[in-house]
């Protein structure tokens, strides 16, 4: 009887193959992943590298909005950003706010997500609750604490006086102009909450119960088990609130900018409004191109300095 022989295929003849058809198959989903974000990659060509691009043109020209029109300026904007004085006041105050803001709304996120993570029953409701300041348009946050903050017949002041404190004169007042809009951005730090919340959430109860044992208080299990392992939330948190911080626009131009008859303080100019004001009323474009590319060098650096230096301080999950 004959037997059967079945030759072996050429060595590397059907890894080939499968490597072939492996690359076919990559490279289509590959295209249809393109196809899919290719709404997203037309819009930010579009609307945000595009826009970059034109305003770093127009940062180097003088720019007639009226006639679409640019006249050469060589540096002349970049070296009147030098010379502006606003500029410097602008920039001095947004630095004092984030340095001021930026702490203040970890510690108030991380101790309201220390709050609900602690919450059994009706926990739902609560991280809710919390959350829909964030879904308050501005517009309607600051007309709210344009009232509380009145230094003669607000909510605030009328409270600290219950207590025999006499409140300060919050919109008036250049000592108290920046905690006020601080108080307003704490109203919505829900964002920042929630991403603690989560990363609380994620640190094992079993090292809890460890700690307890070897007789580690709450202050101890929070220094030692707690912040490490959220270390990346707050790391994460503290870029985009810094970023967010020297960008600050909304609050204090509702609240000290938006009539334009009355006279604001100088201690209210943050860098964004006063970009703004070159840009919208001014209508001086290259300057204000100039100054929005002089902010994102600055944000820039900050970030680098931070993920350069505050990286060391992060525990990550594979580190021994």
């Amino acid at each position: 009887m004959a037997r059967l022989s079945v030759e072996p295929a050429p060595v590397g003849q059907v890894p080939t193959a499968r490597r072939r058809r492996a690359g076919r198959f990559d490279r289509r989903e590959a295209i249809a992943g393109y196809l899919f974000i290719s709404p997203w990659i037309v819009g930010f060509l579009v609307f945000t590298a595009g826009a970059m691009i034109y305003s770093l043109v127009i940062s180097f020209s003088h720019y007639n909005l009226a006639t679409n029109s640019a006249r050469p300026a060589g540096t002349a904007n970049y070296t009147a950003l030098l010379e502006d004085p606003r500029v410097a006041t602008a920039l001095g105050n947004t630095l004092f706010y984030a340095l001021l803001a930026v702490p203040l709304e970890i510690v108030f996120a991380l101790f309201l997500a220390g709050l609900l993570n602690g919450v059994g029953r009706g926990a739902g409701f609560f991280r809710t609750l919390y959350y829909l300041p964030r879904m308050t348009p501005v517009v309607a946050t600051a007309a709210v604490f344009f009232l509380l903050l009145n230094g003669n017949s607000g909510a605030i002041n009328q409270l600290l006086a219950v207590f025999g404190v006499e409140g300060p004169q919050w919109l008036v007042d250049p000592v108290w102009i920046k905690p006020s809009i601080v108080l307003m951005q704490l109203w919505a730090v829900s964002g920042t909450m929630v991403i603690f919340l989560a990363a609380l959430k994620n640190v094992p109860r079993e090292l809890y119960e460890v700690a307890s044992l070897d007789g580690a208080g709450p202050v101890r299990r929070f220094v030692s088990i707690t912040l490490p392992m959220i270390s990346s939330a707050m790391f994460f948190n503290v870029i985009v609130l810094t970023i967010a911080a020297f960008q600050i626009f909304d609050s204090a131009y509702l609240l000290f900018w938006r009539d334009q008859s009355n006279a604001s303080p100088e201690a209210s100019l943050f860098y964004a409004v006063y970009l703004f004001q070159q840009a919208f009323r001014q209508f001086n474009f290259g300057f204000a191109a100039a100054m929005a590319w002089l902010l994102f060098v600055i944000i820039l650096l900050v970030t680098f300095v931070q993920m350069r230096f505050g990286n060391r301080l992060v525990y990550y999950e594979g580190d021994r």
